[in-house]
Order: structure tokens, then C-alpha cells, then sequence
């Protein structure tokens, strides 16, 4: 297939991650959709069968199912397209959208698309969550266009100390300083969302010498974050479904012994803590994308025993950033839950929607007292309580659309009451142009994190590792999943990272390349990493929402 060709599929597919993801609250008869023109909502399908929905449904399910899911619903960060926001829109304001992009907000122009191809993605959309919906029959069967490309993906290198999939590789250090940071626009903003493919045979993640990685589990819908419960068991939030799942125990050829639906029909659940801390919770925290609830638990419990209780309402609208995270203090008297951002870079100041989204908020543990615990940090997906200081830290998702090499996503440490700088800065003093002149009162507060990645890695959940199967030199390190680049001309993530602590609780800002293998030689990609807990036995579990599996990294010594 012809570069240019293959670019024209990547494309449609990006569309999945970014389209509609900042739709307004406005509907389509106040101020149009996203800032349609009147011409764009007076514009009809040019052609009858354009507005087939059979006609749009394949490049759906090719291209955009593997973000949105096979039901429009969304997935993790990817908003869902049967809101009432989009569905109140025209056609021709969604064929503008798409066309014109807004790459102010990450939403890249979609002209290389051919404009018919656009018009079914329209029609296709606009069914999915209409009064006569129905399902149109199976996804295609998987052919040529959805294989692995041969050809080998060819530019020039990133400028140091940034990096892309080809020179990722275990053992490798990394550093990215503030001084390392280009100007904004130093290079274009680009479309180039993960090309899923089905892992080819013989292909499988590196590691290190001495490490082992094995396929833990497969079959699952939509793995995210992963927590490993008191007794041993691991914890799965299956997001799009709206499962908790128990995955218990390992066999020996390295497969669960037992495999439990713990908790069904839950709003986007993400975050999973349990509650009291110890030996013996009598609750499991989860955090929906509207809410936080509790069931009863207790240690080997493989269902819950009732219903989820409402604790606390979060922000959520159905726009931007749909994970919740939550941790609990050392100490237990507070909760901990993250609200990303629901956009890009909107502002605060004139956008309502925004209102406690880009903060860590705290409550009490029965939901009462809460308020916000700090804030601009732009979409804090992973928390984690550091065991050895008490500190909250978050893997953050910084903004898109300044270029290949802005802004550095980050791993931090997060102070009470501190500021980290979205919308208005980023990593310390530096602006972003899109608010110039904004809250200069704010330049010499907004914090610079412990450990700057590289842009677009979107840094997932996180996890102190507290086994003892791995050498005494990890111990109390940290290990984060970078789920992978959209906005990069050069894919990079795709990783499972680890951030050494130097045995002090405290990061010197370098990190490590751990585990990596997930892109092919030709940019495809066939996994992405997205939760990492430490299992019973000291290995390490990591939920791939790629290859809709969990692997097991363990250490052998040979």
C-alpha cells in the first residue's frame, strides 16, 4: 500500500481518538455545533446512499471502533459519540467538523479523507444512538487493510534527549529537562493515532535479561486499570463494558486459576481502592466517570455481595477525559480522586464545564467535605499513595497541539494546594501562547513535576513496586504504563516505564525504558500498555487494552 494511502486510513482512524472530544454544551440550534456555520447546517448528504448508515459502518468498525468502541460509547480518555452533543448536531456540521478539525483542542483537519468516506462516518455516527437504531450486522472480517504494513517507517531522528518508538529499547535511560523544552510550533501538530493491528506471530515484548514475560490472560473487553486486593487478587476495570473483574491466582503454565465477574452495569469505572487499608477492607472504592461508589468486600470475595452505594458526584458532562482514579491517605481519613480536564486547553475563567475538572479533589471517606486538593494538572489518570513518604503522585496527561516535543507529560509527586499549570502554563514559567497574557499572578506558582517523559507518552496508572521476586534495587521504584502518542509526527510510549527512587521515596527525574516491543517497524501498532499492579508473588501484571490481555513480567535471575 502506498504511503499516501496508508496516511489516508491513519487518518479516519485518528478521527476516533480525537473527534467531537470537544464538543461544546451548546446544542446545534444555540451557537451550532463547535461554531458550525449556518451554511454547514443547511448542507445535506450530497448523494442517497451518503446518508446509508451500512455504508459507514465498516470504516467505522475498522477505523475508529478500536477507540470509541464497537458501540460509540467511548473508552477510557476517548469521549463517546452518542451524547446528546453530538447526536444534536447536524450532518453537515459534523462533516465541517471533521473537515475542518481544531487543532487547538488536539482535533487534527480530516481532508485527506475522502469526502465521501467522511459523509458515511457522518451517517453511521448519527445512527448509532437514533430513535431506529438497530444493529447492522457483524464487524468486517479482518483482511488486508486491517494487517500489519511491511514497509518500515522511515524519518529523521527526534533531536535528544526526546526519543520515538525506534530507539525505545529495555535498560535505556532517559531525561528530560526544562532546558531540553523547544518553543511552542517548533514543528507542525499531528494526527497520527495508533494503527491497530493483531499481534504478529513471533513478535512479543522485551524486557531485560533475566526478566520474563508471559500472557497472563486474554479475551478481555476493554482492560484498564488493574489494583491488587489484600488477599492477592487482581482487580480489573473493564471501562467500556462496565465490569469489575477478579482475575485469582497462577497456574502453571502462567493462566489465572480463577476468573470472576466481582461487579456489573457501572458508569465508566476506572479507579479501584479498597477500603479500610490493611489486611481486611470491608469496602471497594470505584470510580465511575460521573461518581464515586462502594460495595461491601471482604478478602476472597468474588462478587459483591449488593448493589454499589453512591458516595460523592464528580464532574462529568461527557466531555474530555472520562477516567476517575482513587486513592485514600495513609492514614485513612481522606479520599483522594483525580477529574482530568475536559478539554484541551479551554479556559477555566470562561468555560463552566470546567469547574473542578483538571484537579485532585478530596473528600472524606463517606463523601462529605470535599474540596480541591490541587490543581491545573490537565488529566491525572494514575494516583498513587508513596508508601515510604505519604505523598500523593500522579501520571499525568499533558496537552496537545504545540508540536512533537511539547508539552512533556509528567510523574509527580503532588503538593497539597499546588498549582501545576494548565491551562494557562506548563512545566514551571513557561505560557502557553493559546492564553497569552492570562493569570500572570500565576507564572511563579506553577510547579515543575519530578519527571518530565516525553510529549504525547499519555502516562497511565502507576504503582510502587512492593515485591520481593524482583532484584533489591527496583524496590520501592516506580513502574508506569505510557499507553502511547496521537499528537506526534513519530509514535512513542507504547512502554511499560519504570522511575527509579533511589531507595529515598524521591525521584532525581530520570526513567527507564522496561518493557517495549508494542510497534512494529513500520509504525503499527499491536498493544498498549494501560494499568501495572505487583502481583502475590512479587511479579508484575499489566492490562494491554491493544491486544485486550495482561501480561506478567516476572524475574527469573537466568
Amino acid at each position: 500500500m502506498k504511503r499516501d494511502a496508508l496516511n489516508a486510513q491513519r487518518s479516519i482512524f485518528a478521527l476516533a481518538v480525537a473527534a467531537f472530544a470537544t464538543v461544546t454544551p451548546l446544542s446545534a440550534q444555540d451557537a451550532g455545533f463547535n461554531g458550525a456555520p449556518a451554511s454547514a447546517a443547511a448542507q445535506a448528504y450530497p448523494h442517497a446512499a451518503d446518508a446509508d448508515p451500512k455504508a459507514g459502518q465498516e470504516i467505522y468498525q475498522q477505523r475508529c471502533a478500536a477507540c470509541h468502541g464497537m458501540d460509540a460509547k467511548g473508552a477510557g480518555n476517548v469521549p463517546a459519540l452518542t451524547t446528546p452533543h453530538v447526536q444534536s448536531a447536524k450532518p453537515g456540521e459534523l462533516f465541517w467538523y471533521i473537515t475542518k478539525g481544531d487543532l487547538a483542542n488536539g482535533m487534527p483537519s480530516w481532508t485527506s479523507l475522502p469526502e465521501q468516506q467522511r459523509w458515511q462516518v457522518v451517517s453511521y455516527v448519527k445512527y448509532i444512538s437514533g430513535p431506529n437504531a438497530k444493529p447492522l450486522g457483524a464487524a468486517p472480517a479482518s483482511g488486508s487493510e486491517t494487517a500489519a504494513s511491511t514497509a518500515k517507517f522511515n524519518a529523521p531522528a527526534p533531536p535528544p534527549p526526546f526519543t520515538d518508538f525506534r530507539y525505545e529499547e529495555p535498560g535505556k535511560v532517559r531525561k528530560v529537562t526544562v532546558a531540553d523544552l523547544p518553543k511552542p510550533y517548533a514543528t507542525e501538530s499531528a494526527g497520527n493515532t495508533a494503527h491497530l493491528v493483531p499481534r504478529p506471530d513471533g513478535v512479543w515484548p522485551k524486557v531485560l535479561p533475566g526478566f520474563k514475560v508471559e500472557q497472563y490472560a486474554t479475551g478481555l473487553e476493554n482492560p484498564r486499570i488493574i489494583r491488587t486486593a489484600p488477599n492477592g487478587d487482581a482487580f480489573v476495570a473493564e471501562t467500556e463494558k462496565g465490569d469489575i473483574m477478579i482475575f485469582r491466582g497462577i497456574t502453571a503454565d502462567g493462566k489465572p486459576e480463577t476468573t470472576s465477574v466481582f461487579a456489573s452495569g457501572l458508569n465508566k469505572p476506572f479507579g479501584i481502592a479498597f477500603y479500610p487499608q490493611g489486611p481486611n477492607p470491608q469496602w471497594i472504592y470505584i470510580g465511575n466517570t460521573d461518581s464515586v461508589v462502594r460495595l461491601p468486600y471482604k478478602n476472597g470475595d468474588l462478587k459483591a455481595s449488593s448493589g454499589p452505594e453512591h458516595i460523592a458526584d464528580l464532574p462529568s458532562n461527557g466531555r474530555g477525559h472520562t477516567t476517575r482514579d482513587v486513592r485514600f491517605t495513609l492514614d485513612g481519613k481522606k479520599m483522594l480522586v483525580s477529574v482530568g480536564s475536559g478539554s484541551n486547553v479551554d479556559d477555566p475563567d470562561t468555560t463552566p464545564a470546567e469547574k473542578n475538572r483538571a484537579d485532585v479533589l478530596e473528600f472524606n471517606p463517606d463523601g462529605s467535605g470535599m474540596k480541591v486538593y490541587a490543581y491545573g494538572i490537565r488529566n491525572c489518570v494514575g494516583e498513587e499513595i508513596n508508601p515510604k513518604t505519604g505523598e500523593l503522585w500522579c501520571s499525568v496527561n499533558e496537552r496537545d497541539a504545540l508540536g512533537d516535543n511539547l508539552v512533556p507529560d509528567y510523574i509527580t509527586h503532588v503538593q497539597p494546594g499546588g498549582f501545576y499549570g494548565w491551562p494557562w502554563w506548563y512545566m514551571g514559567d513557561h505560557q502557553d501562547p493559546r492564553h497569552a497574557g492570562k493569570h500572570p499572578e500565576l507564572k511563579e506558582k506553577a510547579i515543575v513535576p519530578d519527571v518530565l517523559l516525553n510529549p504525547h507518552n499519555a502516562s497511565l496508572e502507576m504503582t510502587f513496586y512492593n515485591g520481593k521476586q524482583f532484584p533489591a534495587e527496583y524496590s520501592g521504584d516506580i513502574f508506569a504504563s505510557e499507553h502511547g502518542s496521537w499528537n506526534r509526527s513519530a509514535r512513542v510510549g507504547y512502554e511499560l516505564i519504570r522511575v527509579p527512587l533511589h531507595g529515598t521515596g524521591h525521584a532525581s527525574g530520570e526513567y527507564e525504558d522496561f518493557m517495549t516491543g508494542f510497534v512494529l517497524p513500520s509504525g503499527d501498532v499491536w498493544g498498549r500498555p494501560v494499568g501495572v499492579t505487583t502481583a502475590k508473588d512479587g511479579s508484575l501484571l499489566v492490562t494491554d487494552d491493544g491486544s485486550n490481555s495482561i501480561w506478567r513480567v516476572s524475574y527469573t535471575g537466568k
